[in-house]
């Protein structure tokens, strides 16, 4: 079992499954909506992931066409996306988890848009875009 919080603890959660890899992604929306170099996040079942408190508080944003970034709206702090296409998955931003993970991130993805006042110096896989490996294991 995972929880977690938003800065200003208004939105609480919990997920209780299986986690997927944890990708570091340096799109220029996610370096924009967290106001850093990347993202990390990774993939869970919606199905098992439940807001205990401040629902009320979490606004949706398409950020393209089908994608959605969700955060709290009273601190900003980014909670997950999800995709229209791929229904049954959230990506949960994982600094908002309380617990440590037990694993290690995996990969880093859309290297190509990075920015260039970060240097990737560790030894994980790199891609250009991202893998669809949304199953989380």
């Amino acid at each position: 079992m995972f929880t977690g919080k938003c800065l200003c603890g208004d939105v609480t959660f919990e997920y209780d499954g299986p986690m997927g890899p944890v990708a570091l992604c340096h799109c220029s929306q996610c370096r924009r909506a967290h106001g850093s170099a990347f993202s990390a996040s990774a993939p869970v079942q919606k199905i098992r992931f439940r807001v205990v408190s401040g629902e009320e508080r979490i606004t949706e944003f398409e950020s393209r066409p089908g994608k959605y970034r969700a955060f709290c709206n009273r601190c900003g702090s980014q909670l997950y996306s999800r995709v229209d296409a791929i229904p049954g998955i959230i990506r949960l931003r994982v600094g908002v988890i309380n617990e440590p993970l037990g694993k290690s991130a995996a990969q880093h993805v859309f290297v190509g848009s990075k920015s260039d006042w970060f240097e990737i110096t560790d030894d994980l896989p790199q891609f250009e875009k991202t893998e669809r490996t949304n199953d989380p294991h």
